[in-house]
């Protein structure tokens, strides 16, 4: 059974701890700087294989501009909540249709899942090909804004 004291218990209390001079392994310029300090200069081969993207452009952004958002809702939906939006106020009814404005509802599309049995008239800004075809076809009508 060995009974030796390791090294580092021995040098315990000492200024260095066999460090040599208390420069030597002390502070981050022992390490070459904080963080990703030298990225271009002393640590390059360190970013060429760790993180080649860091430097440069890459891409483009879009304009907010030209990005539109689609909020749409589906046909079934309107016919199922018709009569709700008509007790609140958010639906009126004109010539026994019931016309809804898809805009006060926080929509701007109408999508055309599911059937319509009742004729409305549904105001939105965009209507898809399948959406225009079925109100016309229950009777009612849509309205572009």
């Amino acid at each position: 059974m060995i009974r030796k004291t390791r090294k580092i218990r021995k040098l315990r209390g000492s200024r260095t701890v066999a460090g040599g001079c208390s420069k030597k392994r002390r502070g981050a310029g022992n390490r070459g700087g904080k963080g990703m300090a030298g990225g271009h200069k002393h640590h390059w081969t360190w970013m060429v294989i760790n993180d080649p993207k860091h430097f440069g452009k890459y891409g483009f952004k879009r304009p907010p501009k030209s990005i539109f958002k689609f909020n749409p809702v589906n046909l079934d939906y309107l016919e199922e909540k018709s009569s709700e939006l008509l007790e609140k106020g958010l639906a009126t009814e004109e010539n026994d249709k019931i016309v809804i404005d898809v805009t006060e509802l926080g929509y701007n599309k109408v999508l055309g899942k599911g059937k319509l049995t009742k004729p409305l008239t549904i105001k939105s800004p965009l209507f898809s090909q399948t959406a225009t075809k079925k109100i016309e076809e229950a009777g009612g009508e849509a309205v572009t804004l």
